[in-house]
């Protein structure tokens, strides 16, 4: 009987609740790799641990192993690495020398036959190790950054620029130190800036298909709904597009749609979107349910990279989506038959009455784009990716 190799996980968060995409994508990774090798996870948190975390956690882990850093330390961390280091805040924020000892004695101990980091803000802590590595880029952070300058205050662009150029440097340099590299999509792949950047696999996540179903005779209490952590700046611009500048168009012909802005972390400027027609419903225990109680989801994402898990939950659920170029181009659905897509605020505002008005459209939308994204995305395709790449 061939024994089990061992995989240490090396987390920035701890992967549970999954109100954020990192943590999404890594617990269903360490879910199905679970399957075929021992597990032993590792990451940083500045929070307290959610209650429920490690019972769910030991399921698929050997050993779950959390460092806890503090919020002063970061913030001291952030103001050093300003101005006396090249390294990007992203990676300065999560990197701690006693953090890197105690990940350094933990390896010894465990002697794991593969490194699987996440994000480039984890990569320094294991980047001149010996042990084989493999990175998981997620998305183009730099492309992200870069995308949030324009629409800063403009105290903040000056050092968004900077973290931009750091990012892009750093992206590129940490290439070289791992065995294999990794990333959601192709579009993100190719913002990678490297001269070999198409040897970054492209691996996509997955939709939990048993979970996000759709509900026959769900009540619709909402016409629409956008979701995500409500903290993370292109989810924070999407929502006050859509209820400042979107829904005012829709509310002059239908003055009775009803939106909800579903989820974690709401900051002070969501919840002022708050009135009769929007409710801002803050943390979600179960994301599926307000997917089945709405109509029309949309995304009218502007900043940001990567695969956006909210379209392919509400796609899995079964209702018809709208979303601009950008988040479309890492998803790949097919437009005026999966998914609509909208640049402008009018046409955000005419896709919406389309589908609420044409029940043909409706249905053509909300059948295709749900067989896509069980047909495209899966957690356990992807796994199996993962595991020949690591062997």
């Amino acid at each position: 009987m061939n024994k089990r190799k061992k995989i240490f996980f090396l987390l920035s968060r701890v992967p549970y609740p999954l109100e954020k995409g990192d943590k999404l994508r890594a617990f269903h990774q360490i879910k199905e790799l679970s399957v075929q090798y021992d597990i032993y996870l590792c990451a940083l948190s500045d929070k307290a641990v959610h209650a429920d975390a490690p019972n769910i956690l030991n399921l698929y882990c050997k050993e779950i192993f959390i460092i806890k850093i503090s919020k002063a330390a970061i913030l001291f961390n952030l103001i050093r690495n300003l101005f006396f280091s090249r390294l990007p805040l992203q990676v300065a924020y999560f990197y701690f020398p006693f953090a890197k000892n105690k990940i350094e004695e933990r390896l010894n101990q465990i002697k794991p036959d593969h490194i699987f980091c996440q994000l480039v803000r984890m990569s320094e802590y294991v980047k001149d190790l010996s042990i084989p590595k493999t990175i998981d880029y997620m998305d183009a952070l730099s492309r992200g950054m870069e995308r949030r300058v324009n629409k800063a205050p403009f105290y903040l662009k000056p050092l968004l620029r900077i973290e931009t150029r750091r990012l892009k440097l750093y992206e590129h340099d940490i290439f070289g130190f791992f065995e294999n590299r990794m990333i959601i999509s192709e579009q993100d792949r190719n913002l990678i800036v490297h001269p070999e950047n198409y040897k970054i696999h492209i691996i996509e996540n997955g939709v939990d298909a048993e979970h996000f179903t759709p509900k026959e005779k769900s009540e619709k209490k909402y016409h629409l709904i956008f979701s995500g952590n409500m903290s993370y700046p292109p989810n924070i611009d999407a929502a006050k597009y859509l209820v400042k500048e979107i829904m005012p168009l829709v509310w002059k012909i239908k003055p009775n749609v009803k939106v909800a802005i579903a989820g974690a972390n709401p900051t002070a400027e969501i919840k002022k979107l708050q009135s009769p027609l929007v409710e801002i419903t803050g943390w979600v225990e179960n994301m599926a349910d307000y997917y089945n109680a709405s109509e029309i989801f949309v995304a009218p994402m502007q900043l940001g990279s990567g695969l956006q898990n909210k379209l392919l939950e509400a796609m899995a659920v079964g209702i018809p989506c709208i979303t601009s170029d950008l988040a479309n181009n890492a998803l790949g659905a097919q437009q005026n038959k999966e998914i609509l897509i909208a640049q402008t605020t009018q046409e955000f505002a005419e896709k919406i009455l389309l589908l609420l008005e044409n029940t043909s459209v409706y249905n053509t939308i909300s059948n295709n784009g749900r067989a896509f994204v069980l047909s495209t995305y899966s957690w356990k395709k992807a796994a199996e990716k993962i595991a020949r790449l690591m062997g």
